[in-house]
């Protein structure tokens, strides 16, 4: 039997008209059409960038931002539906990180590095400026169309975050730069003269067996669980906030007034689960539903998989976990990730 085969083509185009909703058609030069355009091209920026980065933590930072993204785009092609809207906490999510990185980004730093330090931050720039000439299609077509007020909120603010992650990431490249240890690695060297590219992978070799450059200790910890715990206060949250090590053997395990009892054990549960499974318990959460890679693994008993857990990594490397338990899984998990993020600082 033959399948009536649906072209993605149409050639209603072609006149230069376009859809902004099913029932309506604009030209493709009207500015919501351009504003539109504008945002989607920062999810593209966006995914540029994913492709520079190796830490799952801000992958899945910038994740975030491009489904914030997509809902905006959509708001702006139909706001009148009023079903395309989004938290205040993404802006305070975007807030928040940009506070964490701006301890080690100065103010020069932000007005005078030219773009192009290392790939990542260039993708980062140029996400930037785009973000910028997306802000400017937003206003241009607010003086006709109004555009709700957290949408430019966001873009303005989304603007900054880019612009300091450019410059912290040209923090951390210089940083790592400076403290290559590829002198004190015996052996080393006498590879390095006829193969720079042998040179690295056993460099890399030797910090991936020491466990990275940044081991997890119990002054880190601390650290981690103080950020989280004022995290969550603002929240009105009241979790335990569960450390472990690259073995998934706790290190820190703090209570907050008025959690719950059962959230010490899923708490602690959830850091070991984030190292055994090399991936957070919100994504192994939807590969254990049925018919999924991980199916039945929900039944082992120190395993959790619901959100909340979070896999530490330092350069490529597991270095501990992090489980927080007191709220949802996704509240649980955006907790997870910003210790995380404050790991990454330390």
């Amino acid at each position: 039997m033959d399948k009536k085969q649906t072209k993605f083509y149409t050639g209603q185009g072609d006149k230069g008209l376009t859809a902004l909703t099913p029932a309506s058609q604009v030209s493709k030069a009207d500015e919501r059409i351009a504003a539109v355009g504008a945002v989607d091209e920062i999810v593209s920026a966006l995914g540029t960038v994913k492709t520079a980065t190796s830490c799952p933590i801000f992958r899945g930072k910038l994740e975030r931002i491009q489904k914030t993204l997509r809902t905006l785009s959509r708001g702006l092609r139909d706001p009148r539906s009023g079903k395309y809207v989004f938290s205040t906490e993404e802006i305070a999510f975007l807030e928040a990180d940009m506070d964490e990185m701006l301890t080690h980004v100065t103010p020069d730093a932000l007005s005078e590095t030219l773009p192009g330090g290392n790939k990542q931050s260039s993708y980062l720039d140029v996400a930037h400026t785009t973000t910028r000439r997306a802000e400017r299609d937003i206003i241009a077509m607010d003086r006709r169309y109004a555009v709700p007020p957290a949408f430019k909120q966001y873009l303005n603010r989304l603007s900054d975050y880019l612009l300091v992650a450019a410059r912290y990431s040209d923090y951390l490249h210089e940083k790592a730069e400076a403290e290559a240890p590829v002198a004190s690695v015996p052996s080393v060297s006498s590879v390095a003269v006829s193969n720079p590219t042998a040179s690295d992978a056993v460099v890399a070799e030797v910090l991936a067996r020491l466990g990275g450059p940044k081991v997890m200790d119990l002054e880190k910890a601390k650290a981690i669980i103080v950020a989280v715990e004022a995290r969550a206060k603002e929240q009105g949250k009241h979790a335990v906030i569960a450390v472990c090590n690259a073995e998934g053997n706790p290190i820190a395990v703090h209570v907050m007034d008025g959690a719950f009892l059962v959230s010490y054990e899923v708490a602690v549960k959830k850091a070991y689960t984030s190292v055994a499974v090399k991936m957070s318990t919100m994504e192994l959460s939807a590969l254990c539903q049925p018919g999924g890679t991980f199916y039945g693994l929900q039944a082992l008993d120190r395993v959790i998989t619901f959100g909340g857990g979070i896999p530490l990594y330092c350069d490529g490397v597991i270095v501990g976990g992090l489980g927080v338990s007191g709220g949802t899984g996704e509240e649980d998990h955006d907790l997870a990730l910003y210790g995380a993020a404050v790991f990454q600082t330390l």
